[in-house]
């Protein structure tokens, strides 16, 4: 197993396309949620929006775990230290359980509290509230499972990250099928039914990919049986990189439930519409972050080598190929804008209002593909407080744009979709300045 990467088209492809594929499924698994849920009824769609956007900033919370973790185990990698990456590895599990547990002891107090207080359909809140209290279990399951992504990724083996994704978006869609409409001789929970069918193809992917390390004997090469204690200076460490990413994300997705909650205030219509939203930049936005999590892995790796002088030309390589498969895309989006709204069974009416939307939102997807390699890059320097302060400005910027606009302005959601231009040109400025800047140099994590 070579732990030293190169930084060849061919390799950063090697690395990326494994991701792309391991975060599409996730993606279809709340496509199919969606799907379901809007079968259901407008309102059960306008909901999901709020409930998939709550979670998402858990579950991003575990990404910048994971991603902290990550350019920590891809820097050993460089290194070429792999009792290193156990060590990393066996602590990054303990702090991402306990941030677990911390974040469904948040959800019992406050979201109900929060929710009630912000949503203005009385309805629509309790039925979030159930949802979330249900959902949040599955948090355990989601960041142990992310915990593996560092390890895989940080260790050039991402061809392994699609047993887990595969067998988990099986068991969510035969269990969405089965527990929101009683088919297959399971109850019918409606609503509620997607959260229990998440939690458990959540559980079963953790099962399947933690066998796989076994089977491939992952666990022997980094020695994870070895550790026998916890060393707080690596869990130190741990939290050192990741808390400025964890604050990052949470900080980035708490602005977007802000942006959904003041999109409620425009009628479940808007509400809906920008749902869908949300799925078809999420889908078609995995090639952008799965070329972003290989720079940050890249990255870290070749610095890890001594080999600082080729970082910005491996990023120039990375930027071809996201933005090339992004522009790709945008022209697709665009000629079938019907084609991808259809699958909700809402109205043509429904459609016609969702279509201009489409268009704001394919082109903030272009901005991405070049905001998030840079912003990611900042990230495999091991530099994450500045990463944090990037993050910080672009939304605070955001955020007052999105409230001016839509709440004070009172102006239709297609003009607040137009705030991931903001979002994206903002993050995409202060990290090339950053990068190019050349003050990331010889920091050591």
């Amino acid at each position: 197993m070579e732990l030293r990467l190169n930084t060849s088209y061919s390799s950063i492809l090697k690395l990326a396309l494994p991701i792309s594929l391991a975060m599409l499924v996730p993606q279809i698994n709340f496509i199919t949620n969606n799907i379901f849920l809007g079968t259901l009824g407008e309102q059960e769609l306008a909901s999901a929006g709020i409930t998939g956007v709550y979670y998402l900033i858990f579950a991003v919370i575990g990404n910048g775990l994971n991603n902290g973790l990550q350019a920590l185990i891809a820097r050993r990698a460089g290194q070429n230290l792999p009792k290193e990456i156990g060590r990393l590895f066996y602590h990054g599990v303990w702090v991402a359980l306990g941030v677990a547990l911390a974040g469904i002891a948040l959800t019992y107090a406050l979201a109900p509290v929060i929710l009630r207080a912000t949503i203005h359909d009385a309805h629509i809140a309790e039925q979030v509230i159930d949802f979330l209290l249900i959902r949040i279990w599955g948090l355990p399951f989601l960041y142990l499972y992310v915990m593996r992504n560092a390890l895989l990724v940080g260790t050039n083996q991402t061809k392994f990250l699609v047993w887990g994704t595969l067998s988990e978006a099986l068991v969510n869609i035969v269990l969405d099928y089965g527990l929101i409409y009683g088919k297959l001789g399971l109850p019918a929970m409606g609503f509620n039914g997607a959260a229990y069918a998440s939690i458990l193809a959540e559980a079963s992917g953790l099962l399947v990919i933690y066998w796989v390390i076994h089977r491939k004997g992952i666990h022997q090469r980094f020695a994870f049986f070895e550790q026998k204690r916890m060393d707080f200076t690596v869990t130190r460490l741990i939290m050192i990189q990741s808390l400025p990413l964890v604050l990052q994300f949470a900080i980035s997705i708490i602005s977007w439930e802000f942006f959904y909650i003041l999109v409620e205030h425009h009628g479940p219509r808007a509400l809906a519409i920008s749902n869908t939203m949300r799925n078809i930049f999420g889908l078609f936005g995995i090639f952008c972050w799965a070329f972003a999590s290989a720079t940050n892995t890249l990255v870290s790796n070749i610095i890890g080598q001594g080999r600082e002088d080729e970082v910005i030309p491996l990023i120039h390589r990375v930027i071809r190929l996201s933005f090339g498969i992004a522009a790709f895309l945008f022209v697709i989006i665009n000629l079938f804008p019907e084609f991808f709204l259809s699958f909700y069974g809402q109205d043509d009416a429904f459609i016609t209002e969702a279509i201009p939307v489409v268009r704001i939102v394919s082109l903030a997807l272009l901005m991405m593909s070049l905001g998030t390699i840079w912003l990611n890059a900042v990230t495999g320097t091991g530099n994450s407080k500045v990463n944090l302060l990037i993050e910080l400005i672009t939304i605070i910027l955001y955020s007052v744009y999105v409230y001016v606009v839509l709440e004070w302005l009172d102006m239709p959601i297609t003009w607040g979709w137009a705030s991931e231009w903001l979002y994206w040109i903002s993050m995409f400025s202060m990290a090339y300045y950053y990068m190019k800047s050349g003050r990331w140099k010889h920091k050591i994590i």
